[in-house]
């Protein structure tokens, strides 16, 4: 066989559905091994796109996704894509293109140094230049990707080792290796702090989310009613129906979270990554004692320093913290800061004011079942998602708070539709849309039937926020727009543009169960 049928069956091997990317002229050989193979090549309109595609899968599934792109300009459109996946700890695979091996030694046309390129934002970076390599490759590729923490990983290939003659064979898949378990002693000195604390708070990331320790959390939150607070790509690990979810840092009309986090004497950290939110911001005199409970050990921060390191399988170590901890130890505020949130949460818009994103949540909300999906782009709206639209499941509100990169909702909503029989819903506003609403060509010729929401105020909404916050003024943010219905509509989807509350409720009700693509744009008011 060619090599590039041996990188397909070895994907094939891996248990690949997927391949996201565009074609190029050095892939010639692996896509025309992908058409004979059980694998979906989804050509993307722009490199990006599929590796958002990518990302997204990876975060939904806990499998690799695979995006590919060829070299030169191929593999610079992917990089954005590869470093949010990097940061925000999804597995994802790259492939890439390279011109033939003989002229990579010197300048040639399109020929960068790519394993170079990807080198600090991937796990691992490998150049096949032996075809008989590809087996392995592929399986330290995959390993490593899925392996926690996880990442990206690239495999670059040179059209003459995907042209070449070669015999061989996948190697076998293997399970995932298990994660340790931490020592007693560790257990039980953790279990110590929290019995003994006059306040303990727990404080949940994504890698609670990631390792599926949300029904172990759960049970240990009820039992002990712990005030949680979540962290943006924590949200839904303990749902916000919950008497001790007190939602995300930053939320709630007073800052409850914080208000919390600021009266620990014990945070128990379950998953947290630094990346998320700096601990100087919720933890600025490094008073609470800290049990870090993680798959990796703590990363070194000078307002980050646990007093007890519980690192291993998250979920097996939450049930053995349990089984050391008493009943009933959680602060007796808890009550009066839940109670705040939820009369907030409670309040409906005013029916004559404009249109608002903090109006708009809980439109969507009620129109949404506990496992939909929602993916926030980003921009001033994601803050408004991650703080006030209440989450009730595990990755069901999909936010990028690692790199946080404007454009992931469109290609992110064609990853969740793949993967998912649930509706799906992408929020962003005007500035991430027009990034990648190319791939809407994508979500339609794939036939899928998610729910775009445009938040139009013709401009870069949170970077004038923070421009007029810290100068009083703003500069460089503001936008024209197309019509961005008829927009959607030369694409053949369905638009709405309401101009009442009620209007709006009417079109996210029909769009949001609807078998077919849509798109909703809610106009708000251009700040002045």
């Amino acid at each position: 066989m060619t090599g590039a049928e041996l990188l397909v069956r070895s994907l094939e091997a891996e248990g690949v559905d997927y391949v996201f990317g565009l074609p190029g002229e050095e892939l010639e050989d692996i896509l025309f091994a992908l058409e004979d193979s059980s694998i979906a090549f989804i050509p993307a309109r722009h490199e990006q796109g599929a590796a958002f595609m990518a990302d997204v899968y990876g975060r939904l599934t806990g499998d690799a996704g695979v995006m590919l792109g060829t070299l030169g300009p191929g593999a610079t459109n992917l990089v954005t894509g590869i470093a949010d996946a990097y940061l925000d700890r999804a597995p994802a695979v790259a492939i890439t293109g390279q011109g033939g091996r003989a002229r990579l030694h010197k300048e040639s046309h399109q020929v960068i140094d790519v394993p170079a390129m990807f080198e600090p934002i991937t796990q691992t970076t490998m150049q096949i230049a032996d075809p008989e390599i590809i087996p392995e490759a592929v399986h330290r590729a995959f390993n490593v990707a899925e392996y926690e923490k996880p990442g990206p990983t690239h495999i670059e290939v040179p059209e003459d080792t995907a042209a070449a003659s070669v015999e061989g064979a996948p190697v076998p898949t293997t399970r995932r290796r298990p994660l340790p378990h931490p020592p007693a002693g560790a257990l039980d000195k953790a279990a110590d702090l929290l019995n003994a604390a006059a306040a303990p708070v727990a404080f949940v990331g994504n890698g609670a989310a990631r390792m599926n320790a949300a029904e172990t959390l759960r049970g240990l939150i009820g039992r002990t009613n712990i005030p949680v607070v979540s962290t943006y790509m924590g949200k839904g690990v303990v749902s916000d129906r919950a008497p001790q979810s007190l939602m995300t840092l930053e939320s709630g009309p007073n800052d409850e979270a914080a208000t919390a986090l600021g009266r620990a004497d014990v945070v128990v950290a379950i998953g947290y990554d630094l990346v998320e939110h700096h601990p100087a911001d919720w933890n600025p005199d490094c008073t609470p004692a800290i049990v870090h409970v993680d798959s990796t050990p703590a990363e070194s921060d000078a307002h980050y320093t646990p007093t007890v390191e519980l690192v291993g399988d998250i979920d097996a170590t939450l049930a053995a913290l349990d089984d050391r901890l008493n009943d009933a130890i959680g602060p007796a505020w808890l009550s009066t800061l839940r109670a705040s949130i939820e009369t907030h949460l409670a309040t409906p818009p005013d029916p004559d004011a404009s249109f608002s994103v903090t109006g708009t949540l809980p439109i969507l909300r009620s129109a949404m079942a506990d496992d939909d999906i929602l993916i926030s782009d980003v921009g001033s709206h994601k803050m408004a998602i991650a703080q006030q639209f209440p989450t009730h499941e595990p990755d069901t509100c999909l936010i990028s708070n690692g790199l946080a990169t404007m454009g992931i909702a469109v290609p992110g909503g064609i990853a969740a539709s793949l993967v998912t029989d649930r509706n799906v819903v992408t929020a962003m506003g005007d500035g991430g849309f027009l990034m990648n609403a190319a791939e809407i060509e994508t979500a339609t010729r794939l036939g899928l039937d998610y729910t775009i929401v445009v938040f139009n105020d013709y401009d870069f909404g949170l970077i004038s926020e923070k421009q007029k916050e810290h100068t009083g003024a703003r500069f460089g943010t503001r936008l024209t727009n197309p019509e961005f219905t008829a927009l959607a509509e030369s694409f053949g989807i369905t638009a709405y543009r309401p101009e009442t509350w009620g209007e709006l409720e009417a079109a996210v009700a029909e769009a949001v169960p609807a078998d077919e693509m849509s798109l909703i744009e809610v106009r708000l008011l251009p700040d002045s």
